[in-house]
C-alpha cells in the first residue's frame, strides 16, 4: 500500500486530520515555523539583492530530523500548512530541507477541517505558490530590516530592551496621538433640554420632546442665557405639533465575523483580549473533541478580512432556519468586502456545519471555547436571516421659533435579533413614553422640562477594539498582526491598559516622537498602508518582492545613518518611589516589567531586592477589622484584590470592589464586573442575588 505524510503545524489540528484520512496516511507536525532568519545577527545580504540567510530554529532540529526520516519511507508528501502566506512559507522550508521534488510532494489547502474540506483538498492538489511564498519573505525581510536597524540605536541612545517595527511603531503612534489630541481638547459648555408633554391638561401620561434648534435648523444650546431665552419662550407661547411622519424601519443583519470584528465583538460582549480570542479560536479550527462526534474543527479559518461565503454554507444555514424558524426569518444578505486591501482568498469566520449549534456542543467545550463559538455561530446565522422591523414614529413641535423633536420607534419583528444580540450597539433613540396620537396643529401641554449642563468630551482612548478597528481601517498590519502587535507594545512599556483603555508611557511619547523626528516614512499612516498594499501585490504576481525591499530600503539607509549621526543621547531616569529598601536602605524606583509596573532597588545588581506595586482602594476590608483591600497582581499578570493584612486575613475576589457603596439588600460589599458601559456590578454575597440596575 503507498504511505502518505502529510505535514501540518500543530498536534490538534494533526489529531483532527487523521480522523477524516484513510489508512496508508500518516500526520505529522511541525509545530509551527521551522526555519527562520538567525537571532544573532541581520541574517539579510543588503548587497545581494536582499538573500535572506536562513538557519533551523532552536529546538526543531529533531522534529525535522523525524520528518525527513517519515519522509523517505513515503512515495507523496502532502503539505497541509495553514491556508496564508505563512503557511505557504512553512510548506516552502519543509519542501526545501526535505528536498522534496514536485513529482513526490503537493501542497493541499483547507479554509475548515471537515471530512469533505480534507478529502477535496487532496483531489485539488497543486505546487507551492512562490508568489505568496515571496510576500511572506517580503514581509519579513523589511521587519527584520526595521527591527535589527532601528532597536540597537534606541538601546544605544534611550535604553537597552527598547525595539521598534514597521507595524508596532505606528500603533504606538496611533495612541500617542490620540493622547494628544485628548490633551489639546479644550472643553466647550451646552446644554440638554427636555421637555415632558402632555396631550391633555392634568393628564399623567407624558411623552419626551427634544430640542433642535431654531427655525427648522439644528443648534445646540450654548450657555445658560440662551437656555433661558427658550424656557421663558416655552412659559409664554403655545406648543404646537408641526408634523408628523409614521413609517417602517429595517435593521439590517450584521456581516459574518472577519478577524478583526470577531476580535472587537469578543472584547466587547465577552471581554476577552485580542491574544485570548485568537487562541481559543485557534482551538476550535483545529479541532476539538465533541460527544458521540470525535474531534472536529467547529470553525473555518480564523484569520481573513473577507465576508464571503461559500454557497455550500449558505445553503445550509438557509435550511437551517427555515427549519427552525421559518420562512419569514430567512435574510437576503449579500455583504461586499470594505477596508483597503480586502484579501478574498478565504471566507469569513462561520461554523464548519451549522447544525453544530451551540446547545449541541456546550457539554463538550470549556466555558470560553463555548463563549466564543456561540458569539461566532449566532454571528454566521443573524448575518443570513431578515432584517429586524420597527414601526416608528417622528414629531416636530414648535414653541415660537424654537424646534423640539419627539421620536419613537417599536420592535415590530426580531428577524436576525432572534438569534443575536445587538442591544449593545443599538443605536435607537426611544424616548420615554409612547407617543400618542397627534396631528399637525394640535395644541401639547408643558408638563415639565429637563435642564442639564453638560460639556463636550475629548475624543475616547483606545480599547484593544476600537485600536483593532483603527488599524484596519487605517490599513496597517493584517488579520494575523492585530493581535501580536497589541502584545508587543505593551511587553516593550510604551503603552499602560489602564481600565481596558491604552495610555502611552513617558517611553512611549519619547521613542514615537524620535522616529517621527528621523523616521518619518515609518511612522506615516498612508506609507504603511502602501507598503502593506505592495505586499498584497508580490502575494498577486504583480511585483517582485526584491523591487518592494528596495523602494523601502533606498530612503531607510539615509534616514539610519542621519539618525546614528545626529541623534543625542537621552538618559531616561526611573521614578524614585517613596518605598525604602528593606535591605539597603536605598528609595527604591519604578520599574516596568512583563506584567506591568513593580519597584526595585537602584542598587543592583548589588542589592536585587523588588517588590510588587499596591493600590490601597481605600475599603475596608469586609473579613477583618483593621485591613483595607488592595489591588494585586498574580503570577501571570492578572489584577486580583485582596487584604492588606495577608496571610492572616485570606480575603480575595477578582473583580474590582466598589467604593462608598454598599448591597442595598444584605449590606454585603459591591463588586464590578467589567469595565465597559455594560459592566455589571453585582453583591459579593453568594447568597444576595442583587444587581445593580445600569
Amino acid at each position: 500500500m503507498a504511505k502518505t505524510l502529510v505535514i501540518v503545524e500543530s498536534p490538534a489540528k494533526a489529531k483532527t486530520i487523521n480522523k477524516y484520512l484513510p489508512k496508508g496516511y500518516k500526520v505529522q507536525a511541525t509545530m509551527g515555523h521551522v526555519r527562520d532568519l538567525p537571532k544573532s545577527k541581520l541574517g539579510i545580504d543588503i548587497e545581494n539583492n536582499f538573500e535572506p540567510s536562513y538557519v533551523t530554529i532552536r529546538g526543531k532540529g529533531d522534529i525535522l530530523k523525524k520528518m525527513k526520516s517519515e519522509a523517505k519511507k513515503a512515495d507523496m508528501v502532502l503539505l497541509a500548512t495553514d491556508p496564508d502566506r505563512e503557511g505557504e512559507a512553512i510548506s516552502w522550508h519543509i519542501a526545501n530541507y526535505l528536498n522534496l521534488t514536485k513529482e513526490g510532494s503537493a501542497r493541499i489547502e483547507f479554509h475548515e477541517i471537515t471530512k469533505n474540506a480534507i478529502r477535496n483538498s487532496i483531489k485539488s492538489k497543486r505546487e507551492i505558490n512562490m508568489d505568496l511564498v515571496d510576500a511572506q519573505q517580503a514581509r519579513r525581510i523589511l521587519d527584520r530590516l526595521v527591527g535589527y536597524s532601528i532597536s540597537p540605536l534606541l538601546w544605544k541612545k534611550i535604553k537597552k530592551g527598547l525595539s521598534a517595527g514597521r507595524v508596532q511603531s505606528v500603533a504606538t503612534k496611533l495612541i500617542v496621538d490620540r493622547e494628544k489630541e485628548i490633551m489639546d481638547f479644550v472643553s466647550q459648555e451646552y446644554w440638554n433640554l427636555n421637555l415632558d408633554l402632555i396631550k391633555e391638561k392634568n393628564s399623567d401620561d407624558y411623552f419626551v420632546a427634544r430640542y433642535h434648534g431654531i427655525n427648522g435648523k439644528k443648534k445646540d444650546i450654548g450657555d445658560e442665557e440662551e437656555l433661558t431665552k427658550i424656557t421663558d419662550t416655552l412659559k409664554n407661547e403655545e406648543i404646537k405639533v408641526l408634523d408628523v411622519k409614521k413609517g417602517k424601519r429595517n435593521r439590517k443583519p450584521p456581516n459574518p465575523f472577519t478577524t478583526s470584528t470577531m476580535q472587537q465583538e469578543a472584547f466587547k460582549k465577552l471581554n476577552f483580549t485580542t491574544k485570548k480570542t485568537m487562541s481559543i479560536a485557534q482551538q476550535l479550527y483545529e479541532g476539538l473533541n465533541i460527544e458521540g462526534i470525535g474531534s472536529v474543527g467547529l470553525i473555518t479559518y480564523m484569520r481573513t478580512d473577507s465576508i464571503r461565503i461559500s454557497d455550500e454554507a449558505k445553503d445550509n444555514c438557509k435550511n437551517y432556519i427555515l427549519e427552525n424558524f421559518g420562512k419569514e426569518y430567512l435574510g437576503t444578505n449579500i455583504g461586499k468586502n470594505k477596508g483597503k486591501n480586502v484579501q478574498d482568498a478565504h471566507e469569513a469566520i462561520r461554523p464548519t456545519t451549522i447544525d453544530l449549534d451551540p446547545k449541541t456542543v456546550k457539554g463538550s467545550l470549556k466555558r470560553d471555547q463555548y463563549r466564543l463559538y456561540k458569539l461566532i455561530w449566532e454571528r454566521f446565522a443573524a448575518s443570513q436571516m431578515s432584517n429586524g422591523v420597527y414601526d416608528t414614529t417622528s414629531v416636530d413641535i414648535t414653541c415660537g421659533q424654537y424646534g423640539f423633536k419627539a421620536s419613537d420607534s417599536k420592535l415590530i419583528f426580531k428577524g436576525f435579533m432572534k438569534v443575536y444580540d445587538m442591544t449593545e450597539d443599538s443605536d435607537e433613540t426611544n424616548d420615554k413614553g409612547f407617543i400618542p396620537e397627534l396631528t399637525p396643529g394640535e395644541l401639547l401641554f408643558l408638563k415639565d422640562m429637563q435642564k442639564e449642563q453638560k460639556f463636550t468630551q475629548p475624543p475616547a482612548r483606545y480599547t484593544e477594539a476600537s485600536l483593532v478597528k483603527a488599524m484596519e481601517e487605517r490599513g496597517i498590519g493584517r488579520p494575523s498582526t492585530y493581535s501580536p502587535t497589541i502584545q508587543t507594545i505593551r511587553a516593550r512599556g510604551y503603552v499602560e491598559n489602564i481600565d481596558k483603555k491604552f495610555q502611552p508611557t513617558e517611553l512611549g511619547i519619547m521613542v514615537t516622537e524620535l522616529m517621527e523626528e528621523y523616521f518619518k516614512n515609518i511612522l506615516d499612516y498612508d506609507f504603511t498602508a502602501e507598503m502593506e498594499s505592495s505586499l498584497d501585490k508580490v502575494a498577486e504576481g504583480d511585483v517582485k518582492w526584491q523591487t518592494v525591499i528596495e523602494y523601502f530600503y533606498k530612503d531607510f539607509e539615509k534616514d539610519l545613518a542621519h539618525a546614528e549621526k545626529d541623534m543625542e543621547k537621552i538618559i531616561i531616569e526611573d521614578p524614585v518611589s517613596d518605598v525604602e529598601c528593606d535591605k539597603c536602605g536605598r528609595m527604591m524606583v519604578i520599574k516596568n516589567g512583563r506584567y506591568g509596573k513593580f519597584l526595585a532597588c537602584p542598587g543592583f545588581p548589588e542589592c536585587r531586592n523588588t517588590k510588587t506595586i499596591v493600590e490601597d482602594l481605600g475599603i475596608p476590608c469586609p473579613e477583618c477589622e483593621n485591613g483595607s483591600i488592595v489591588q494585586k497582581k498574580s503570577k501571570k499578570g492578572r489584577a486580583f484584590y485582596g487584604c492588606t493584612n495577608y496571610p492572616e486575613c485570606n480575603f480575595m475576589v477578582w473583580d474590582k470592589p466598589v467604593k462608598d457603596e454598599q448591597c442595598p439588600k444584605c449590606g454585603s460589599l459591591l463588586l464590578q464586573k467589567g469595565y465597559s458601559k455594560t459592566s455589571k456590578i453585582y453583591c459579593s454575597n453568594e447568597k444576595c442575588d442583587y444587581v445593580k440596575k445600569q
